[in-house]
């Protein structure tokens, strides 16, 4: 069972995970054209070549498309960081750069990243489980621009401040509130709570 009392899927087979695919790849382009407004399920529907009904067995609304949507893409940045991880000389210096990393990504496509936040701002229980995922791949970054295998209740909870700093300035900026500079200081503001009391112990670098 997932954490909202819905029965877990099974695993998807290779050709239900193309499918799969097609639609989260479906989903981003047409943010990215149009923000979250231009999402909507019969046009996805279309662009992925799936029936509409195959959709909403998958994701069974726009909110639930456009986490699932958000958390691909936090995938693939963090395939990316591991083939270029972050050179900085402490964890807090890393995780910093990181997230500034990965705010760039949505900033060279700002309606994509409205479409993704708005959808997170929107998720009510029923999207708990898509919400979670988003979360625990962003804390698989954090954790490995801090090359920290096993966090102290502390340092995850130093890491659930900075994953929260990072989306309310990802909110911030989408909204006008906020320059790319403040995002920047705001980031580096929370990433100092790795270096205080109790600071991390790296494990070593591989290669």
């Amino acid at each position: 069972m997932t954490v909202d009392g819905r029965p877990a899927s099974p695993p998807l087979t290779a050709r239900q995970e193309a499918r799969r695919r097609r639609i989260l790849h479906a989903s981003a382009r047409l943010a990215g054209r149009g923000g979250f407004d231009a999402v909507q399920m019969r046009e996805v529907a279309e662009a992925a070549e799936v029936a509409l009904g195959t959709l909403y067995r998958y994701f069974p609304s726009k909110v639930h498309l456009l986490v699932a949507t958000m958390q691909d893409q936090l995938d693939g940045l963090h395939a990316t960081l591991r083939k270029r991880p972050p050179a900085g000389e402490g964890p807090a210096e890393r995780v910093a750069q990181t997230l500034m990393r990965a705010f760039r990504a949505l900033q060279r496509e700002p309606q994509l990243a409205d479409a993704m936040v708005r959808a997170l701002t929107f998720a009510d229980r029923s999207v708990s489980a898509e919400v979670d995922a988003v979360s625990r791949r962003t804390t698989a970054i954090i954790l490995d621009a801090m090359r920290l295998e096993h966090p102290t209740p502390e340092q995850l909870a130093a890491v659930r401040v900075i994953e929260h700093t990072w989306h309310s300035a990802l909110v911030t900026w989408l909204s006008g509130r906020a320059s790319i500079a403040q995002v920047r200081l705001d980031i580096e503001t929370a990433c100092r709570l790795i270096d205080g009391p109790g600071a991390v112990r790296e494990r070593p670098r591989e290669g």
